[in-house]
């Protein structure tokens, strides 16, 4: 369970610079002009052997200073709930303004870890400038130039240590079933027609459903917890705000479940939201089934569902051995096949197999078709196992690893998912010395 650390800060202090640097690339659009980061960004960090999220809250200009500073106060009110750390990031150049006041003013009240980050400083004139920034009531600061990365081996450093160690996964309980997807896809009513009652108030007005709330679900010979991440306040006025706070709560929910549960609204085909939720959870590997829901709303031709099914595959290829179901949840239809097909994927999720028999699948298989040569030479693959970690992951021997390519390894995935039924699970392959 990876902590979530959040970058907040008026805007054009150099926020997406410093989460760039954090996820070692550049995804977040970087300008001068302020207040280009529209888009909430989300990217995963590693620092002295930890693992953490880290979230930058764009800022928007809306005209006006007042609607402006209220977007910034709702962007740290929505850091300081949904994450575990707090890097509060100020510009040297311009000294502490009226804004960072206000934003002060919330993070004192707020008991989670908080860092200051004085960005900009890349000479000594300015690393004298930046004591004023002790006046904030926040304790002490740590200076950083984002662009260059100076300093923020020090704040990474102080922020890892607040970072718990991972605690051993207690195996053994029960299932967790994240029901994830964007707002108004259909989440609260897929649950609720399982569930038999209105646990969740249903409207159709996006993004009503205020929380993930855990469910826990026994019914049909089955038993599991169910968690609603349709988790997004109701924020009618700023769409983006929905939009984050979708893809926050699923990605909280995916960090934390064993099976995503994506649903889709049929009627708007899978979107770049869909795609962006689907990929996390197979970055995080968990498994996967996807929903299309609303299926009852769509004009039937004879190979409607497989060219949408076919339309999906393209774009998750190459990771395509996923369930996809048809559903409706207003009449019900398919809603029991696909908490069937989530306790079937569980199942994958968990399969060992022997390693005897494993080698003789296997070896027979690539000693027909071994990878191909390299530079004159033949590449030989001797032995293989499975890996004793908590999702299926394998290793093959071989005597010359470094010259087998992405090709060869999707080959062997294929053939691993021909014989044993890895279907919504993502698998890891590696090559190694002999």
């Amino acid at each position: 369970m990876s902590s979530i650390v959040a970058i907040v800060g008026r805007p054009n202090v150099g926020k997406s610079t410093l989460f760039n640097r954090l996820i070692k690339r550049r995804e977040a659009i970087v300008d001068s002009v302020s207040g280009v980061t529209r888009d909430r960004h989300y990217g995963k960090s590693e620092w002295n052997g930890k693992e953490f999220s880290v979230i930058d809250t764009g800022g928007y200009t809306v005209g006006s200073d007042d609607i402006f500073e209220e977007e910034i106060r709702k962007q740290v009110q929505l850091a300081i709930e949904e994450s575990d750390i707090i890097v509060f990031v100020v510009d040297v150049e311009q000294g502490i303004t009226p804004m960072d006041d206000a934003v002060a003013k919330i993070l004192r009240q707020v008991n989670k870890p908080i860092f200051i980050a004085v960005n900009k400083v890349d000479n000594a004139m300015r690393a004298a400038d930046a004591v004023e920034f002790y006046s904030l009531g926040l304790g002490d600061y740590y200076t950083i130039s984002s662009i260059n990365g100076s300093g923020t081996g020090e704040l990474l450093d102080a922020v890892a240590e607040k970072i718990p160690e991972d605690e051993e996964v207690v195996e053994d309980e029960l299932p967790r079933f994240a029901v994830v997807g964007r707002p108004n896809a259909g989440k609260s009513s897929f649950i609720n027609a399982l569930l038999g009652e209105d646990r969740n108030i249903v409207t159709n007005i996006a993004g009503t459903t205020r929380d993930s709330i855990d469910t826990k679900y026994n019914r049909f010979g089955f038993e599991f917890n169910l968690v609603d991440t349709a988790g997004i306040r109701k924020k009618s006025k700023v769409k983006e705000d929905l939009e984050f706070y979708s893809v926050m709560r699923a990605v909280r929910a995916i960090e934390h479940c064993d099976v995503a549960i994506l649903v889709v609204d049929a009627t708007r085909g899978f979107e770049g939201q869909d795609e962006k939720i689907f990929w996390l959870a197979e970055k995080n590997r968990k498994g996967i089934v996807v929903l299309i829901n609303k299926w009852d709303l769509v004009e039937k031709e004879t190979n409607t569902v497989r060219d949408f099914e076919n339309k999906i595959k393209e774009t998750i290829a190459p990771f395509t051995d996923v369930p996809i179901i048809f559903t409706s949840v207003l009449t019900k239809q398919r809603i029991f096949k696909a908490i069937e097909t989530a306790v079937e994927v569980f199942e994958n999720r968990k399969r060992k197999i022997q390693t005897s028999k494993l080698n003789e699948t296997m070896l027979d298989i690539v000693q027909n078709f071994p990878p191909p040569a390299t530079k004159g030479k033949f590449i030989k693959i001797k032995y293989c196992m499975q890996l004793p970690t908590h999702t299926p992951q394998f290793a093959f021997f071989a005597n010359l690893p470094q010259y087998i390519r992405d090709p060869y390894k999707r080959f062997v995935e294929n053939k691993l998912r021909e014989h044993y039924n890895f279907s919504g699970v993502p698998i890891g392959i590696y090559f190694r010395q002999k």
